[in-house]
């Protein structure tokens, strides 16, 4: 007689391959739940399920007619179901010796009927069930026996599915982290050939300018270095400005305090920030002086993202629109408007050196204004 409590020889193989579907404990799905009605309505029960059996209990993928999500592995009929590749079949339980002691049976339950078939793998293991059950005793014949075979072949059809999802979707995630780690490796030899080139006797004058672009190459690299948030949908914002701006001290060799609130902003957001504090970090150490100060603060939905310098102080004709004739400034510009976010600039709080205040509503872009 098989038993729930018996345990295959098998089954820590078998409970590895559960685990290689990672289905357990995942939210309703309308594909697994539209075979389970499809399952009653065929053999005219109250109850359908799809189960899979872990170590000490039976969760129900799908269930169809019970209220419960999951029950204890022992008084289980699908766990003694999976002990063989054959349908397990009971026409009247309350007479059939294998279940005469099974609280689902002997107890207020009353099951009469069950009817269960494996969700076997290519490899052999049997992962569940999909079954169907009823309080009446009833027979079945072998037409409705291969229905439920060919309906459990579905149900297992779509695990299938939704593994190769998962494992491309995983190999695509290793292709772009090589990518990016190549195009950061490309972006700091193009910034070493830049330097190098900077240092020839005889470039003359364009020395300097040589060395501002290997720096600017060298800061983008950095942000394309912290840009990896394993599929996160959010992250910190002043987590990532610590830093990025503790690796651009080292490329500007000049000192960045970075002060500011905990607040989370959506990943698709922080490439755009950190190319705006890159660009206008970059500018404060070329224009300003002192310690460069990056503070990022939330107010009522409001994120605000300042540079400051403590520097000589903008022109007092300064104006944002016709500073967006140098590249730097366009750049910016590109940027604010991809957070749809407002720019400003002027003096610091205490009226000496230069700040640039970048206002944005995460999720809710809007069209960007220089004033």
């Amino acid at each position: 007689m098989r038993d729930a409590t018996i345990i295959p020889a098998s089954e820590s193989e078998r409970i590895a391959a559960v685990r290689r579907y990672d289905i357990l404990d995942t939210p309703p799905d309308g594909a697994f739940d539209r075979i389970t009605a499809l399952a009653a309505r065929r053999f005219g029960v109250p109850i359908s399920i799809i189960s899979i059996v872990d170590e000490d209990r039976i969760w129900f993928k799908s269930r169809h007619g019970v209220p419960v999500e999951q029950i204890g592995r022992d008084p289980g009929l699908c766990a003694s179901a999976i002990l063989a590749d054959d349908p397990y079949v009971l026409t009247d339980a309350s007479v059939d010796p294998r279940s005469l002691a099974n609280p689902l049976v002997a107890g207020e339950f009353g099951l009469r009927f069950y009817a269960g078939v494996p969700l076997t793998t290519a490899d052999g293991h049997n992962l569940g069930t999909l079954c169907v059950i009823d309080k009446e005793p009833r027979p079945i014949d072998d037409a409705q026996i291969e229905d439920l075979k060919d309906l459990a072949s579905v149900v297992l059809d779509q695990m299938e599915m939704r593994l190769a999802a998962r494992r491309a979707v995983s190999k695509a995630e290793l292709l772009a982290k090589e990518i990016d780690h190549r195009v950061m490796n490309s972006l700091q030899f193009v910034s070493s050939l830049l330097s190098m080139q900077s240092r020839s006797a005889d470039v003359g004058e364009a020395a300097h300018h040589l060395r501002l672009a290997a720096n600017r190459v060298a800061a983008v690299a950095q942000v394309h270095r912290h840009y990896t948030f394993e599929g996160a949908d959010v992250t910190s914002c002043i987590a990532f400005l610590r830093k990025l701006c503790s690796d651009l001290e080292q490329v500007l060799g000049q000192p960045i305090s970075v002060q500011g609130d905990e607040g989370d902003v959506p990943t698709t957001a922080i490439q755009p920030i950190g190319l705006l504090v890159n660009e206008l970090v970059t500018n404060a150490a070329k224009h300003g002086g002192g310690t460069i100060e990056v503070g990022y603060s939330v107010n009522g939905g409001v994120h605000r993202l300042s540079v400051c310098d403590g520097g000589k102080g903008l022109p007092a004709d300064f104006s944002l629109a016709e500073a967006r004739a140098s590249l730097g400034m366009r750049v910016v510009s590109v940027l604010v408007s991809e957070l749809g976010g407002d720019l400003r600039a002027g003096p610091r709080p205490d009226g000496s050196g230069a700040c640039f205040t970048i206002s944005f509503v995460p999720g809710a872009p809007r069209p960007s204004t220089l004033q």
